[in-house]
């Protein structure tokens, strides 16, 4: 559990989608917190954990689209201190992948493959910030899976690569 407050709130609505399956109750905690943190002139901390996370429960592509950029956007100004502080045990770096992976989702899901594979790519690019634990290989495996969809062959050769075929 985070040491600041307003990520143990926006950890609270997380879990209220990914244990409890209430996406509509995360949507609402979520938007509540965005209001408390001041959107998008919040800590960009908050921003980027409350965006990349209110994203996901989105029904509209569009919508999730937007979140997905505050996240990215917001990113940017973050350094690891700012997460060191905040109790939170990764890099800046390591925020990345899954940032542009749901981008590449996005866009791919709404029809715009150049928008999708250059997300991909730059995932692809800073992949190997992620170690070799659960969360490095829910990317790894997002990205294969993506890839394949995106480019078949290409994503094909890219996961039996990853796999160490």
């Amino acid at each position: 559990m985070p040491d600041d407050p307003t990520l143990a709130r926006i950890n609270e609505a997380v879990q209220l989608h990914h244990v409890g399956g209430d996406r509509a109750a995360a949507r609402v905690m979520f938007t509540e917190i965005w209001t408390a943190i001041g959107g998008e002139a919040g800590d960009p901390l908050h921003v980027c954990v409350l965006a990349h996370s209110m994203a996901d429960v989105q029904d509209d592509p569009r919508s999730e689209l937007l979140w997905d950029q505050r996240a990215l956007t917001a990113v940017a100004s973050l350094t690891d201190d700012d997460l060191a502080s905040a109790g939170v045990p990764m890099t800046v770096a390591q925020l990345y992948p899954s940032l542009h992976l749901n981008l590449a989702d996005c866009y791919h899901r709404l029809g715009d493959l150049p928008q999708a594979r250059k997300h991909l790519a730059e995932a692809r690019s800073t992949v190997d910030t992620l170690a070799d634990n659960d969360y490095g290989h829910l990317i790894r495996d997002g990205l294969s899976r993506l890839s394949a969809q995106i480019s078949p062959g290409i994503g094909s050769a890219r996961a039996a690569r990853d796999a160490g075929a």
